[in-house]
């Protein structure tokens, strides 16, 4: 069995705002979905957050986003596709330099909120993050989920997409995410946040809302990496109980495309 990543979002405060410490959680996981300055994040932010992260081994991805600090970065911006093509790119630079000043390097890449969810259907928004990604280095893996144009999109360009699954999130019959807004939203018991994300482990599977059984692994493979949102409550609890669920099952944890953390093994 493939060794999964368990990663979740951090950094995303803004001056004053935000947590000031996010070690227990980073001292869970084994990647952080960095927030790049787009829907939260600041350069004060984004240096503790890689020297944080790089500390304790812990992989570095640059989170992208729509330009909407405002919204937190849920909300659907319309923008030209080549300008955010543009757009990611700025974000994934102002990360690397200070996961370069942690000692760490930039892993993977992940969209966050609204363009993650663009993204499964959007062909103009999921062709500019593929050709971003392609543009800085096409050998960086590209978190996402299976079946959706991002997905397909990446594979015909030659990049590395990695399917992830969502232990607080509920799902939908096709296997995408719930809206917030939505009953069934968020899973918040450490227990119950176990056993699903051991179900995806071992299975590919997930109960969607309405009690249907969905795959969301890619066909005859397993998931690459298992996501728990930093600000769900009891956050650093559920990735515990995650943790140990993983451990009794013989189930080991690793990061994102099995690369070591702070090396990307296609760029010199």
């Amino acid at each position: 069995m493939t060794a999964p990543a368990i990663n979740t979002d951090v950094g995303e405060g803004f001056g004053v705002w935000g947590p000031a410490d996010e070690g227990d959680l980073l001292d869970q996981v084994t990647a952080a979905n960095v927030a790049c300055g787009f829907h939260a994040g600041d350069p004060d932010i984004l240096r503790r957050t890689c020297e944080a992260s790089a500390s304790r081994g812990v992989a570095i991805g640059a989170q992208v986003s729509y330009r909407d600090l405002a919204g937190f970065g849920r909300r659907f911006i319309d923008v030209p596709p080549a300008t955010l093509v543009n757009e990611i790119l700025y974000q994934i630079g102002a990360l690397e330099v200070f996961a370069r000043l942690a000692g760490s390097r930039v892993s993977y890449v992940k969209a966050h909120g609204a363009l993650y969810n663009a993204t499964a259907r959007h062909t103009g928004h999921a062709t500019a993050l593929v050709d971003a990604v392609a543009l800085y280095d096409p050998g960086l893996p590209l978190l996402c989920q299976p079946r959706t144009v991002l997905w397909e999109r990446a594979t015909a360009a030659g990049l590395r997409p990695l399917a992830e699954g969502f232990i607080d999130r509920g799902y939908t019959d096709e296997g995408l995410l719930v809206a917030r807004s939505a009953p069934g939203a968020l899973v918040t018991d450490p227990a119950e946040a176990a056993r699903r994300a051991l179900r995806m482990a071992q299975t590919g599977m997930v109960t969607s809302v309405t009690g249907k059984a969905v795959r969301i692994a890619p066909d005859g493979e397993e998931l690459s990496a298992l996501c728990v949102h930093s600000d769900t409550p009891g956050a650093v609890a559920m990735t515990a109980a995650v943790r140990t669920g993983l451990a009794s099952a013989g189930i080991t944890v690793g990061s994102p495309g099995d690369l070591v953390p702070g090396r990307a093994e296609a760029r010199p």
